[in-house]
């Protein structure tokens, strides 16, 4: 199974594709799209949608992970992460992609075995599964990663839920 995991935003959005077989995790594809702060919102939004169709097309993942919004304290920047993750979950819904939403609590869980871990514990455990030489940067694309590996681990448990109804 070859996932996309997306970490939403606007000025900086990660990306990671990893390919999952049986129970081992490889790396296929990971990096960011960034946006000039000097841009129309609009033509950030078509430059994120845009960049993630490309990434779709050439790397033809089977599914898509992406962060659910973490309500932040200020609530225009909130607003803007939020189109921002509107646009990256129609780019991959126009891509063919089914999209899963997994919280910032069910990464850490998925990744580290405890759902209140720090940054620092996460990225290390994404450049651990992965067998990279460092951690990716910037900490998007790390947490990118992890949320599709996330997918990889709970993709099965999710399946059998559906088919039961329950999801």
């Amino acid at each position: 199974m070859k996932i996309l995991g997306i970490d939403p935003g606007y000025a900086i959005l990660g990306y990671g594709v990893i390919e999952k077989t049986g129970n081992r995790f490889s790396v296929c594809r990971y990096g960011a799209v960034t946006t000039e702060a000097s841009m129309e919102m609009t033509d950030r939004l078509a430059c994120l949608y845009d960049s993630l169709r490309e990434i779709i097309a050439e790397e033809k993942p089977d599914v898509a992970a992406i962060e659910q919004l973490f309500f932040n304290t200020n609530a225009k920047t909130a607003i803007l992460v939020g189109q921002a993750r509107g646009v990256a979950v129609l780019a991959c819904v126009k891509g063919g992609l089914q999209v899963e939403e997994y919280t910032p609590l069910q990464i850490k869980q998925a990744l580290v075995g405890y759902g209140r871990a720090d940054k620092k514990q996460v990225q290390m455990m994404v450049k651990t599964i992965l067998n990279l030489k460092e951690i990716p940067k910037p900490d998007d694309t790390a947490d990118a990663l992890a949320a599709a590996i996330c997918h990889g681990h709970s993709a099965d448990t999710r399946k059998k839920l559906k088919e039961l109804g329950i999801r």
